[in-house]
């Protein structure tokens, strides 16, 4: 019989600040207004949020815990405030997790992309780290790969898009699909760095080109987008009717206003996993129940696996280090969870037949 997995902590913060916080306190979170939240959370402590039981390896049949910890900042926040003191309240929220006994901890949204990606408070704590970011990648390409499938887009024809692409995940989701698709397009703020990724790609089967524009991104039948900006970047004149879009940022990529207008559109949160064992969050954090974001899923993967060292930190996560996570985690019984769009799902066959229909409609005017 294998070792009892020791605890892991993961660390979640407000991206929505009012409906957040209603989460965990509704009577606050009524009372304040969302400027209230993000100027109060300069005097937050971290907050102890629940524990996580229930997880079970589908390989040794161990059963994991966990604990979820707030650091009190919205992304806003952490952008506006100098970085040496957004790593002291993320360090001060990783040190309430050594304290609860974990032994491997996962940092969420933007606490993973501040400053060095992790490595900076990987160093200033006792237990190890990881943002997630290897398996969050994997999840990502393989939620494309199925939303291309459901509405019938063959992958080796299909004109893609990775917005972000110049980020820690948009730059390994775009290396992997460039094996996939016919054509890539490369979309980021800067072209040197796009042009650096466009080298990574190089070797593929797709076709490469970059660009800074958003309005390229039109004429993809995917698009992958991950980028870190605290407001929407897609809009809906960016989509072709058809168009499958995998939104894997937080605070999302993809503006409401695409749900509300372009009904002949598949748009889908990418990094939706379903965790093995009968998963008990005691906390709702805004997933239906054993599905967790692929980042946590790669903290208990890792948990399970008993490899409780630093993981996927900094700004260069390999190939090598997606391919390692996704095998511990297929072991452990993790794996790619049903659509969800907007917040709400799971997104049904029939809804996915009535964006086709739509589409078809409106490509035939």
């Amino acid at each position: 019989m294998p070792p009892t997995p020791e605890p892991f902590a993961f660390i979640i913060h407000p991206i929505d600040p009012k409906k957040d916080v209603s989460r965990k306190w509704p009577w606050l979170g009524k009372i304040l207004t969302q400027q209230q939240v993000d100027f109060f959370s300069l005097f937050f402590p971290p907050v102890y949020i629940s524990e996580i039981t229930g997880i079970r390896s589908a390989s040794t049949g161990q059963e994991l815990r966990g604990w979820f910890v707030a650091c009190p900042f919205t992304p806003q926040r952490m952008m506006s405030l100098p970085v040496g003191r957004v790593y002291n309240k993320i360090i001060a929220t990783g040190r309430l997790t050594e304290k609860l006994g974990a032994r491997i901890l996962g940092l969420g949204a933007y606490t993973s992309v501040v400053g060095d990606a992790g490595i900076t408070i990987a160093k200033a704590l006792s237990v190890p780290v990881t943002t997630g970011d290897a398996y969050t990648i994997q999840m990502a390409v393989e939620a494309v790969r199925a939303a291309a499938a459901r509405m019938d887009i063959p992958l080796h024809g299909a004109k893609a898009a990775v917005v972000g692409a110049t980020g820690t995940i948009g730059s390994v989701c775009a290396e992997l699909l460039s094996d996939d698709v016919a054509e890539l397009n490369l979309v980021g703020r800067r072209e040197d760095a796009l042009a650096a990724v466009r080298e990574r790609c190089q070797g593929g089967r797709a076709s490469l080109r970059i660009s800074t524009d958003m309005d390229s991104i039109y004429d993809a039948d995917l698009v992958l987008t991950v980028t870190s900006a605290i407001t929407s970047v897609i809009e809906p004149q960016h989509l072709k009717p058809g168009a499958v879009v995998c939104d894997v940022a937080r605070p999302r990529d993809v503006s409401k206003q695409v749900a509300a207008v372009r009904d002949d559109v598949l748009v889908i949160e990418g990094g939706m996993v379903e965790v093995p064992g009968d998963v008990d969050f005691h906390f709702d954090f805004g997933f239906p129940p054993r599905m967790a974001y692929a980042c946590m899923a790669e903290t208990m993967a890792l948990a399970l696996e008993g490899r409780y060292e630093d993981y996927s930190l900094g700004k260069q996560i390999t190939r090598a280090q997606v391919q390692e996570i996704t095998e511990i985690a297929a072991r452990h019984g993790f794996k790619l969870g049903y659509f969800r769009s907007f917040e709400r799902g799971p997104v049904t066959e029939e809804q996915i037949a009535r964006v086709r229909e739509k589409a078809q409609a409106r490509r035939a005017r």
